[in-house]
């Protein structure tokens, strides 16, 4: 008995002796639970800050000024965008997201509040993510009511009583499917595990098997080699894009208000990116084991919780917000959401397909150099 005893805590310490040797499943294992941890208990919060709001008055007023006043006094909720003439003047605004809110008012505002009329206002806020959206329009009914409260003065008091008629509306999404939020993200998603982590095992499979040799030897030069290994998981990519389009239209009936052929451009874009991120991976993973665990801590989490697939970026605490300025998915998605919601140009999305391109153009010229070092 003393015997198997000594044996069985010998093989455990032999165990605990591997997984330390091991540092980087090691350093994965340990870390991502915290990371996790931290990027939940920060994201999953119910208030959004720096929501972009403008005014819409035909004439402008002492009441109007008043009003710009107290969504400007609100604190780090929203961020005044100014005073405009016509809704007209904002509709690039909600396309490119610099404006997510507006604030309507009618002709003659300060003048009908002063004669006690009940003086319609209208909400209009960018629906296309429905969460974030009915979030910010609950806030500027409070800021509005607050208003309302303040312009009549203290009880008892002899001034008008302040009248508003809100009326709420949602663009782009005016019936809050939840569901046109949800599919973007989830192209992104998908094809992250296809184009990164698929291309990642894979490499290093062929590694591990002792395979990568064979085809060194052969008349292909590394850069013909790599271009093999990820042509079909471009292919796939564009098969699993078709795919989720497909059935969203037909099940869920998700609009695509824009360009198709932009839609598949900037797809490619992106899968080249989670190409080029899994090739890197690759060249640093020694096992299969390794780089699926890098893929799932370094890539598919940041893309659940770090994009705006799940939790808004508004909603994330400022150094969470600036770090989510290096994950791809984040502007990806932004590009896919205005293409199928907004119906957004290409001169919409210029700034964030400019940012994805650049972060493609870095990441393939690195993963390239690196696996040829490595092939080499």
């Amino acid at each position: 008995m003393t015997s198997r005893t000594s044996a069985f805590r010998g093989f455990v310490v032999k165990e605990v002796r591997h997984i330390l040797r091991d540092w980087q499943t090691l350093l994965i294992l340990i870390g991502m639970p915290v990371a996790q941890v931290v990027l939940f208990g920060y994201a999953i919060r119910s208030d959004v800050r720096g929501v972009r709001v403008a005014i819409v008055e035909p004439v402008g007023d002492a009441a109007t000024a008043s009003l710009r006043a107290r969504f400007e006094q609100a604190g780090t909720t929203f961020a005044f965008q100014g005073v405009v003439r016509s809704v007209d003047e904002l509709d690039g605004g909600f396309r490119d997201g610099s404006v997510r809110q507006a604030i309507v008012l009618p002709t003659k505002f300060g003048e009908r509040l002063g004669a006690g009329e009940r003086v319609p206002v209208q909400i209009i806020t960018d629906g296309a993510d429905p969460n974030t959206g009915g979030i910010m329009e609950a806030d500027a009914i409070a800021v509005l009511r607050r208003w309302e409260r303040e312009q009549a003065g203290p009880a008892g008091a002899l001034a008008p009583v302040v009248r508003l008629d809100v009326q709420a509306r949602m663009r782009f999404n005016p019936t809050m499917e939840s569901v046109n939020l949800f599919v973007p993200g989830l192209i992104a998603y998908v094809l992250t595990i296809v184009s990164a982590l698929m291309t990642a095992i894979t490499i290093v499979r062929e590694k591990e098997m002792g395979t990568m040799e064979m085809l060194l030897v052969s008349p292909l030069r590394p850069s013909q080699i790599v271009v093999g290994k990820v042509a079909p998981y471009v292919l796939l990519g564009f098969l699993d894009v078709v795919l989720v389009l497909g059935a969203s239209q037909l099940l869920f009936r998700v609009p695509l208000r824009g360009s198709v052929p932009l839609l598949l451009v900037e797809c490619t874009l992106y899968i080249v990116t989670s190409l080029s991120l899994g090739i890197l991976i690759s060249t640093r993973a020694p096992t299969q084991r390794v780089a699926m665990l890098a893929a799932l801590a370094g890539l598919m989490l940041p893309t659940l919780l770090l994009s705006g697939f799940i939790f808004p970026i508004a909603a994330l605490p400022t150094p969470l917000r600036m770090l989510t300025n290096i994950v791809p998915a984040r502007w990806f998605i932004i590009i896919v959401r205005g293409i199928m919601l907004k119906g957004a140009a290409l001169s919409d999305l210029w700034r964030e397909t400019l940012i994805l391109a650049g972060m493609t153009t870095a990441l393939f010229v690195a993963g390239i150099r690196r696996l040829a070092v490595r092939l080499g």
